[in-house]
């Protein structure tokens, strides 16, 4: 249950600021956080994650017991550009870009019980206390 996306034109420093925000948590809960966040690499990282959800499909797992076991972010190739500047010289300008490596995991979310209470026409659950 792996995906891989390779020389995504963004910095793996931009990136992993996204990566260690989703990094462990279930995949349900990891796709609502990406929707909802205000940062360019969050797309891509859900992309990635529903292909992974995708192949883990393919073999037969449910997609809510799977969580991101590991996201690493690494560096990728860097393009070196030049930027005219005073004086006839130039300075280099690096566009660096990120692979992306997604490996989801089995584990069975845990279930919360407790005891039903009715109260004025409606149900509520009741945790007990330890």
């Amino acid at each position: 249950m792996k995906a891989f996306l390779k020389n995504y034109r963004q910095s793996p420093r931009k990136v992993r600021l996204v990566a260690s925000l989703v990094k462990g948590k279930y995949v349900p809960e990891a796709i609502a956080q990406l929707d909802f966040l205000a940062k360019r690499s969050s797309f891509p990282i859900k992309k990635l994650l529903l292909s992974a959800v995708a192949n883990a499909k393919n073999m037969g797992k449910e997609a809510e017991d799977l969580f991101i076991k590991e996201l690493r972010v690494d560096k990728g190739i860097v393009m070196k550009r030049m930027m005219p500047a005073a004086m006839g010289s130039g300075h280099r300008i690096n566009k660096r870009t990120s692979h992306i490596t997604l490996l989801l995991a089995e584990k069975v979310m845990p279930v919360k019980k407790g005891k039903v209470e009715k109260n004025n026409k409606r149900t509520r659950t009741v945790l007990k206390k330890k």
